[in-house]
């Protein structure tokens, strides 16, 4: 009977093993497994942000190669064509040094030459500008120093100042771009612009006349 109630008692239950709050904790506590949906979408993201960029590489790509293709079509001639022009400015020089007066009454040897002297230069301009290059004509425009080169001052009050009155010798560009500026003269102490006169000035001019 003692034994029994000793092993039976109130006594008996303490001697064993009682779950922790730790391992209640850990059996309630479930591990979330990620949504495979969602892990799809982001990796979806992250692809289609790398293929956009890709397109985008690969069009900047593309624009670039064109405008060297285009680039390199347009000026490839740009050392020939600088080198032609100063055969062009002999042929020129060629045709001014004969007087007029020589010209009127040359005899048909000389006037075949010289008309075979002038269409050699027009051919020469015509292929020329054929390739993009085209002359520079500045007589009566603004001086601009991108075309321009100024080699003196002219006196001119007929016309605004640095407006080109005379060219020394024809400036020429090729595509976009200046093959050789103009040697020019431009004038010097031109036109002023008039100033408005203030308000109330001519009255008072006016009246005190």
């Amino acid at each position: 009977m003692t034994d029994e109630t000793d092993r039976n008692g109130p006594d008996a239950t303490v001697g064993q093993a009682q779950p922790t709050s730790t391992e209640q904790d850990g059996a309630d506590t479930v591990v979330a497994e990620p949504d495979p949906v969602e892990a799809i979408r982001a990796e979806n993201n992250e692809l289609r942000d790398r293929f956009l960029r890709l397109a985008a590489e690969q069009d900047n790509l593309r624009r670039r190669t064109e405008r060297e293709v285009k680039d390199a079509k347009s000026y490839a001639v740009t050392g020939f064509a600088r080198d032609m022009l100063a055969v062009s400015d002999n042929l020129r020089r060629a045709i001014d040094a004969i007087p007029e007066d020589a010209r009127t009454a040359a005899e048909a040897g000389l006037a075949a030459l010289i008309e075979g002297v002038e269409m050699t230069e027009r051919a020469m301009l015509t292929t020329l500008e054929r390739h993009g290059v085209r002359k520079i004509e500045p007589v009566g425009e603004k001086f601009d120093p991108n075309f321009h080169q100024a080699m003196f001052e002219i006196p001119n009050t007929t016309v605004p100042n640095n407006t080109v009155v005379q060219v020394v010798q024809p400036g020429y560009t090729i595509g976009d771009r200046v093959l050789r500026p103009a040697m020019v003269g431009v004038a010097k102490g031109g036109q002023k612009a008039e100033m408005p006169a203030e308000p109330g000035t001519a009255a008072v001019n006016e009246k005190d006349a």
